[in-house]
Parts: C-alpha cells; structure tokens; sequence
C-alpha cells in the first residue's frame, strides 16, 4: 500500500481503480487498496479498454463517479433492472468503519497537483527533446552532410583552376580626311554597341569553341586526366559537351556605360589559359575587321563604278564634238556671225549713198557725173548685200546648213558640259565613299593583356562550401514547408 500511496496516482486514477474494482466484485476498503487488489488479480485499472467499459450505461441504474465522502454517496438506487438493490459506488465498505483518509498517508491536493504538473512538464520536456532530435537527424541527412561532401569535394578533389582576365574595346575611326595632314587618324571613339555584341557573341559561339579547339587543342586540355571527374569532359566529347564546358570556362561580359568587354579564360594550366586568351584576342580582332568589310566595299564599289561610267560619259562627249568639228572645217557660228557683221556694215554704207544720192538729187542743177557716180555705188551695194543675204539664207536653211551644224556643235558642247557636271560630282561622290569607308573602319584595342596567373582562382573553397549549405538548407525548408502544408490538408 505504501509502495501504490508513493506513484502519485491522481484522484481520478484512483476512483477510477474503486469502479473497476466493483464491477470485478473485489472487496476493495479504500482506492489504494482496490488498485492492490486489482493488480493482483492481474487487471490493470488505467488500461484504455477498461476505461471504456467503464462508460457503457447500466440498465438497471446509474453509476456515481466519486470517492468517500462524495455528493452522489446520496442518491439512492434505482429499483428494477439488473442493478436493482445493488449499492453503487462509492459505498464499498461496510458501515460503521472509519473510512476517511489518513492525513499522513494521503498527498495534499496542492502536492498531487504540483506533482501533476511536474509530470506534464516533464512529458512535454521529453517531447520537445525528441522532436529537437529528429530535427537535427533530418538537418544532418538533408544538409549537413551533403554540405560536407561539397566541401570535401572544394577543399579534396577539385582541381585547381587557372583564371586569365583580359579587356578590350572597339573603337571606330570618325575622321574625315580634312585639312589636317593625319586625316582621319586622329578623331576616334568607342564603337556603337552593336559590334561590340557582335563580338561578344562570336567569342562565345559554337564557331569559336571549334576554331580554338583546331588550333590550340580545348577539347584535348579538358579530357586529360589530371583533372578530377566533375570538370573533365569524357573521352571523344561531342562538340555540344564541349560547348557547354566552353561556356562555363570563357566568360565574356559587355560593359555599355564604358565601351569595354572582360573577357576572363579558365584553364587547368596557367599558360594553356593565357594562350587560349590570346588566340581568342586575335579572333576578335579578326572578326572586328570584318565587321563592316562588306558595307565598305560595296560603298566604294558603287562610288567606283559610277565614277568610272560618268568619265565615259565625258570621253564620249568630248570626241563627239572633236568630231563635229573636224568635219564641219570651220566654225558655223564664227562664218554666220561674221556674215550678219558683212551685212550690216553694207547696209549702212547703202543708207549712206542713198541719203547722198538724195542730196544731189535735191539740186535744181545737180551734177549728172556725181550723181551718176553715186546711183553706180547705190547698184553695187544693192548687188553686194543680195549676195551676201544669199548666203546668210543658204548657211541658214538646208540639212546641211551652217545654223544646222551651229545647233549641233552647240548640243555636243551642253552634252560635255554635263558630262564634266557628272565627271566631278562622282569623284566628289567617290570621295565621300572613301572617307565613309575609312570612318567605318574598327580598330580592336587591347586595354589589359592576359597574363598567366600565379595562384588558382576556382575553385572557391570558402565561398562555394557557403553556397551549397544554402543551397541544401534552402531545399530542406522548401521540402518541410510543403509536407507541413500537405499534412494540414490531409488531417484538416
């Protein structure tokens, strides 16, 4: 008894031990003595089942849940029924003994509640230590070792790699060949964006990959066997894993603000990488050479080709007239211009005669040798200017007239006056095409030259150790936040 009364068994434990007494029809005398009574007889009293048995409802009556002494001790049985005239609980000891509790023996109310929440601190203590356990089990097997491998790997096995930073821009010629002796030398600037990105994308493409693995063996450089597993491309690689591997170890970065591309080579080998950098320079440079090569001389070929056409044109036109004029003999319009200044000098010496004839005339005795001296100049001057008149209407008139041959003497030279107009306005058009072929020029400056690096750059023990603990932390949470939320549904 002594040994049940130190358990701290509660009180309702204890009442429950007194109903599961009766309904065995122990005699037990007090609950200590009927969870005795019950253990001996092998029957454990806080056992689940007998719990549920215990709330079943009696037919023939109500059962009372309390100890000695308590408010249902009262109420008295309910007559009829497999109960009827059964004393119920808590009546369970005869009549006339003493029943109440020893004050020694019997824990205090407030000792068995503190003891009561002892136990509860005690089982959630328990509860929150295992839970704290599985917690670092998980964090163990999701994170802390695969964070482990990570740095065993970074710290262990990875290979050294060599990184060699270069930069570069392009620039493009502005000058325009003006009174300055350097001509268009010395104006430059940075070139648009466009060709440094076109640049950027040929040193990262496929092309350039194949180019540099003709000449300076990258796909031999990363199948040897002193790198480790991770980083070394299988025997006979395609040229897509290659590609990928390329892209991983050539990282090339356009800055727009400053005009300048970084180009940074990584290499298990410090002087493999540089080379890989320097023939990587070189094909940029190529590349930029060609960048507007086309545009260039399609330009001067048309300027060409116009120029060359316009002093056909002139040619043409020159001998035209150099042969209008050789078989003409003579200058149709010097021989009609000096015939009209024949004509008018006859004419004012025939109205000089005639106004003198007409003085003479005007005599009352004129002087008949006079007057006919001057009717014979007046017949003469008639017969000169007929003549000339004459002529002037044969060099006008005919197919083969002087105006005709004057008319076309003059087209032959409008026809080489414009041909000497287009002569100079192409060799001025040929001009502006040198000067815009010459401004279109890119010039590829190296502004840091790839150097061989003394220490290795990657990989990043520290750092990528960090990463991958967030990385694998990350995934953890991502994980329990989603089983959290899938439970919750489920039970929900």
């Amino acid at each position: 008894m002594d040994a049940i009364r130190r358990e701290g068994l509660t009180g309702r434990q204890l009442r429950m031990a007194r109903r599961v007494a009766q309904k065995h029809g122990l005699p037990a005398t007090s609950d200590f003595d009927a969870v005795r009574l019950l253990r001996e007889k092998g029957i454990d009293p806080f056992q689940r089942s007998n719990m549920l048995e215990l709330v079943v409802p009696q037919a023939g009556g109500v059962q009372h849940e309390g100890g000695p002494g308590s408010a249902f001790d009262d109420l008295p049985a309910v007559p009829g029924g497999a109960g009827a005239g059964r004393v119920q609980l808590p009546q369970t000891v005869p009549t006339g003994r003493n029943t109440l509790p020893s004050t020694g023996e019997m824990p205090s109310p407030m000792e068995r509640r503190m003891r009561e929440i002892s136990e509860i601190q005690r089982d959630i203590t328990r509860r929150r230590r295992k839970k704290m356990g599985l917690l670092l089990v998980r964090l163990a097997f999701f994170v802390l070792i695969p964070t482990f491998c990570a740095g065993y790997y970074f710290y262990k096995i990875a290979t050294p790699m060599y990184a060699t930073d270069s930069q570069f821009l392009i620039i493009q010629n502005e000058g325009g060949g003006g009174p300055s002796p350097f001509g268009g030398l010395l104006p430059t600037q940075f070139a648009n964006s466009a060709d440094s990105i076109a640049t950027q994308a040929y040193l990262q493409s496929k092309d350039a990959m194949l180019r540099l693995d003709s000449d300076a063996g990258f796909k031999d450089h990363f199948t040897s066997g002193d790198i480790d597993v991770i980083q070394r491309l299988n025997e006979d690689p395609t040229n897509e894993e290659a590609y990928k591997l390329y892209k991983k170890n050539i990282k090339i970065g356009y800055d727009p603000t400053e005009g300048v591309i970084r180009m940074e080579v990584i290499a298990a080998d410090p002087q493999v990488a540089t080379e890989f950098s320097e023939r990587l320079l070189k094909y940029a440079e190529e590349r930029v050479n060609s960048l507007s090569q086309d545009k260039r001389d399609s330009g001067m070929r048309d300027a060409e080709l116009g120029f060359e056409k316009a002093q056909e044109e002139r040619r043409a036109a020159q001998q035209r007239l150099i042969e209008l004029q050789v078989t003409n003999g003579v200058d149709p319009e010097a021989v009609i211009g000096a015939i009209r200044a024949q004509i008018t000098n006859y004419e004012s010496l025939m109205i000089e005669k005639e106004l003198e004839l007409a003085a003479l005339l005007d005599n009352a005795r004129p002087n008949s040798a006079k007057v006919e001296g001057v009717q014979g100049d007046v017949r003469r001057l008639q017969a000169t200017l007929a003549q000339l008149n004459d002529r002037m209407t044969n060099a006008t008139e005919g197919s083969n007239s002087l105006a005709r041959q004057a008319v076309t003497l003059q087209l032959a030279q409008a026809d080489l006056m414009n041909a000497d107009t287009n002569a100079q306005l192409a060799q001025t058009g040929l001009e502006q095409a040198r000067t815009e072929a010459s401004r279109q020029v890119r010039y590829l400056t190296i502004a840091v030259r790839p150097v061989a690096s003394e220490e290795p750059s990657y990989p990043r023990k520290f750092e990528n150790t960090i990463l991958a603990f967030l990385i694998f932390g990350g995934i953890y949470l991502m994980l329990s936040l989603t089983a959290s939320i899938l439970r919750e549904q489920v039970t929900s």
